[in-house]
């Protein structure tokens, strides 16, 4: 249930359309939809103001597609599935399950994107090239939520001047997210030029002693610039989450 269909009953009460006891009836019986496999929380979006995200990986196309429908009847417009890869989003297609695959990404999008609403931009920057596919996670993400983006690719440290060109991006974003793998210097460097909250997001991307990112991840939680925050290792959406819920903070008047 959207919060707009829990205003329309709260509406319907006041009117004397509808009881209180039937409001918390419907309110009650809308929260969960037990699939077996699955309980859909339909109440997701009106507590949090973001609704329930598909995980993809470890799902069947079968099971995701329940999931989405289950959604869908619930009054859910738009579904984000992350961890989709090609060959599932095939199996997702034909299973009925209607969606706009993004293969950077490996996400789908059911309904449309938003409109932004949010308070300002979100500035992406990848350390290396190597490091896109989390980015690409990242920046639909952040527009699914409802926020301008704006990608930056390829501007790590090791061509420092290559990050430097983009300082106007980076003096007019609200909130920056800095993917990186090797030795995860980027965020730090940009933790030093930006007045707005970074996020660093350590990629799996390096040699051997990268050790799967976790050589990034160390590196990025040791960080000495201030105003530097770190999400898991390739978690591209939980920047990108974390980064629209700085970006509709109330209060914040636009760059």
């Amino acid at each position: 249930m959207e919060a707009s269909d829990l205003e329309a009953l709260a509406r319907a009460v006041a009117a004397g359309e509808l009881s209180p006891h039937e409001l918390v009836e419907r309110v009650h019986l809308d929260a969960v939809t037990d699939l077996g496999f699955a309980q859909v929380d339909n109440e997701r979006g009106v507590r949090t103001g973001v609704s329930e995200v598909i995980y993809g990986a470890g799902k069947t196309a079968e099971q995701i597609a329940g999931i989405v429908h289950a959604m869908e009847a619930a009054g859910q417009r738009r579904v984000l599935i992350t961890r989709l890869d090609q060959h599932k989003a095939d199996d997702l297609a034909a299973a009925g399950c209607t969606f706009a695959y993004d293969a950077d990404a490996r996400a789908g999008v059911v309904g449309e994107l938003p409109e932004p609403d949010g308070n300002g931009e979100i500035l992406v920057l990848t350390a290396g090239t190597s490091d896109y596919a989390v980015a690409a996670e990242a920046v639909l993400t952040a527009r699914f939520l409802g926020n301008r983006v704006t990608l930056v690719s390829d501007a790590g440290v090791a061509g420092i001047h290559r990050l430097l060109r983009h300082a106007d991006k980076i003096a007019r974003a609200q909130v920056i997210i800095a993917v990186a793998g090797m030795e995860g210097a980027l965020p730090s460097v940009v933790g030093g030029l930006a007045s707005c909250p970074v996020i660093a997001v350590p990629t799996s991307v390096g040699y051997g002693a990268n050790l799967d990112g976790l050589t990034t991840l160390l590196a990025m939680v040791n960080s000495c610039a201030s105003g530097v925050s770190v999400v898991n290792i390739d978690n591209g959406f939980g920047a990108a989450y974390q980064a629209s819920l700085i970006n509709h903070l109330p209060g914040k008047a636009t760059r």
